[in-house]
């Protein structure tokens, strides 16, 4: 099997592939971070944290396509929002007990608005920061289980197939969930004046 830690086996290297997911991999962070975490953390510093634990992890990475590549830095991205939910809602730590602060990085740079393309219409996009706003205010609104579908559809691009094994549901549950997801975030957005 190919190494992604040499050039010129075919394979692209660690860092290239981080690069072409990194519009992505911020989409995901911030809509999957949900307001608290990013009220607290920039999505830079979310960005940085999973990329940095990819590079560490590289010498243990054995290539097997995009697909198990998405699969493995999307987790460890979950795995990294877990991570900094627990240490938020610690003791003294409580996030519930600060007053909100403004993300320095907000959600208008470039990368970030071509991740959350997948998700809504160019128009949103058109609208910079107070779209992507708009739309991380509207994924807030939705259940657990709906924002994962849909990052785990769009972001991430898995097929319904490849969700279906993940979830551990048929196919057709997954499109019908899908679906609803759809539905509830356009109704979310819709009170916002903007149509999905």
């Amino acid at each position: 099997m190919p190494d992604p830690t040499r050039p010129g086996d075919d394979v692209p290297t660690i860092e290239r592939l981080l690069e072409e997911h990194l519009g992505s991999l911020r989409a995901f962070l911030r809509l999957r971070a949900g307001a608290a975490i990013r009220a607290r953390l920039g999505h830079s510093d979310l960005v940085q944290s999973v990329c940095r634990e990819v590079l560490e992890a590289k010498d243990k990475i054995e290539f097997q396509g995009d697909a198990a590549f998405k699969n493995w830095l999307y987790t460890a991205a979950l795995r990294k929002l877990v991570e900094h939910d627990r240490r938020m809602h610690a003791g003294k730590r409580d996030v519930r007990r600060e007053i909100a602060a403004d993300a320095a990085d907000g959600g208008g740079d470039a990368a970030l608005l071509q991740g959350y393309a997948t998700v809504t219409t160019p128009s949103l996009l058109a609208m910079g920061r107070e779209g992507a706003e708009k739309l991380e205010q509207a994924f807030d609104e939705l259940s657990e289980e709906h924002r994962e579908i849909i990052t785990m559809a769009r972001i991430s691009g898995l097929t319904h197939a490849e969700i279906a094994a993940e979830l551990g549901k048929s196919e057709e549950s997954c499109r019908q969930l899908l679906r609803r997801a759809l539905v509830k975030l356009s109704m979310a957005l819709d009170k916002r004046g903007i149509a999905l």
